[in-house]
C-alpha cells in the first residue's frame, strides 16, 4: 500500500487549498482514512479521521473550516481548507489504517504555509 499526497503550497491567510492522497494497493475494511499535521517543533496533531462505514471526527483546531472528500473511482481522499490561518502551517500526512490486518500506512506529507 502507498499513500501519495500532495498539494500542498505557499497561500496567504484567508485563502484556501486542497489537498490530495491518492491510494494504490489494498486496504481492507474495517479502516481509517484521515489526515494528520505537524508544524515546527509540535507533536503530529489530528486534522481529520473517518471510520469506514462510521462517523468523521475533525481536530478541533479545524472544525467548520477543513472538509473531507472521496472519489472512490480514483481511489483519491480530498481535503478541503478553507480560511486558512497562519497556524495551520505545517506539514500534511495522509493516513490509513488498516484494521483488520492491524497496518498503519503514511503518505509522504505535503508542506502547507500560511502567510499572514
Amino acid at each position: 500500500v502507498q499513500l501519495q499526497a500532495s498539494g500542498g503550497g505557499l497561500v496567504q491567510a484567508g485563502g484556501s487549498l486542497k489537498l490530495s492522497c491518492a491510494v494504490s494497493g489494498n486496504i481492507f475494511s474495517p479502516n481509517v482514512m484521515g489526515w494528520y499535521r505537524q508544524a515546527p517543533e509540535k507533536q503530529r496533531e489530528l486534522v481529520v479521521r473517518v471510520v469506514s462505514g462510521g462517523d468523521t471526527t475533525f481536530g478541533d483546531a479545524v472544525q467548520g473550516r477543513f472538509t473531507l472528500s472521496s472519489d472512490n473511482a480514483k481511489r483519491t481522499m480530498y481535503l478541503q481548507m478553507n480560511s486558512l490561518k497562519p497556524e495551520d502551517t505545517a506539514v500534511y500526512y495522509c493516513a490509513a489504517h488498516d484494521l483488520k490486518l492491524g497496518k498503519i500506512y503514511w503518505g509522504q506529507g505535503t508542506l502547507v504555509t500560511v502567510s499572514s
